[in-house]
């Protein structure tokens, strides 16, 4: 099975928290490392996401310290979307995330 990574950069303009960890993170540019693997079988190339990742820089007595947290799109759309201020339930359906929505 061919598998990929590709790495991205998210900017969360206020402290933020992330489903499943009760700790706020800082504001801040942080990378996204998403894996997906290739499906096979199909007339053309096509890739399915397998995972997600947000990296966390360890602070204080972590310093140095690297984890990658698993984490949805949804996670981390909610997350910069709450720190805008954003009243909740604009960006809450999973149409306002959908691919499709920006081909028309």
């Amino acid at each position: 099975m061919n598998t990929r990574t590709s790495r991205s950069m998210v900017t969360f303009p206020d402290v933020f928290v992330l489903p499943g960890y009760p700790e706020e993170l800082p504001a801040g540019d942080y990378e996204i490392v998403t894996e997906e693997e290739r499906l096979q079988g199909l007339s053309f190339e096509a890739y399915r996401r397998t995972a997600t990742y947000l990296t966390i820089h360890g602070r204080g007595k972590h310093a140095g310290r690297i984890e990658l947290r698993p984490v949805s799109e949804r996670d981390i759309e909610l997350a910069i979307s709450h720190g805008r201020n954003i009243p909740k339930g604009i960006n809450d359906s999973e149409a306002a995330l959908s691919p499709q929505e920006d081909l028309k």
